[in-house]
């Protein structure tokens, strides 16, 4: 059983938002009785109407997208920029796993799975992200090992993260770093090298959970397994 308006939005009909809206104005019955209660539940088996016609549940759909930078991570954006949903040919309505900055490059998730979504995103769940950081000069090793401490961001304490160096450049003067965060806090990776620091010009992230960008190119993208579905799952229980 799923919150009508999620099945209704799952259909690609509308959005979840219109869909209770909808609801609320009394244009959606199942199996023929008029729903305005948001709170009311239904499953696949039901016959349910939205302004008289009969809408169906989307097939599950889980698709990586490398986004290359110059994307949003929305499904539309108000000024008219490419998004991440503009780079997938699909009939289904998907929506973004979370976010990627614009600038930011990098292994992004869509899927029209709420329930999945729901757990990816919940902090309890501590999926691993692994990102590469180019740096705008040489950094100092010990500076970026106290990162996996925890700094103070926005008056709060990251969580204990992973790094490694991969490389400095002293001659061009600049760095690359992996760190490995499971937290998904706005600007995060940014903000944890500017409280030690140092100037974050390039970032992509190249892994979540076991999920990797192997074999793919920017703005492409591949279908997930349904083993992989199945291991994001049990991953997150």
């Amino acid at each position: 059983m799923e919150r009508l308006q999620k099945i209704i939005a799952s259909s690609g009909y509308c959005s979840r938002r219109t869909a209770e809206k909808l609801i609320i104005a009394g244009k959606v019955k199942v199996n023929g009785v008029t729903i305005t209660d948001l709170g009311t539940k239904a499953s696949l088996s039901d016959t349910i109407l939205v302004n008289g016609k009969i809408i169906k549940q989307s097939n599950l759909e889980y698709v990586l997208l490398y986004k290359p930078r110059g994307v949003i991570s929305t499904v539309k954006d108000e000024k008219g920029r490419k998004t991440v949903v503009d780079l997938i040919e699909t009939n289904n309505r998907l929506y973004p796993v979370g976010r990627l900055d614009y600038d930011t490059s990098g292994l992004i998730l869509l899927t029209n799975d709420g329930a999945l979504t729901n757990k990816l995103m919940h902090p309890s769940s501590e999926i691993d992200k692994v990102y590469v950081a180019k740096i705008n000069e040489a950094v100092v090793p010990s500076k970026i090992k106290s990162l996996e401490n925890g700094v103070m961001i926005d008056g709060i304490k990251t969580a204990k993260a992973k790094t490694k160096i991969l490389k400095i450049d002293k001659k061009n003067n600049t760095s690359l770093v992996k760190i490995t965060i499971h937290e998904g806090r706005n600007h995060q990776v940014k903000k944890m090298f500017e409280a030690i620091g140092y100037k974050v010009i390039k970032l992509k992230r190249e892994e979540l959970a076991f999920l990797n960008l192997n074999g793919l190119k920017a703005g492409e993208y591949r279908h997930l397994t349904i083993k992989e579905v199945r291991k994001l799952y049990n991953i997150c229980q």
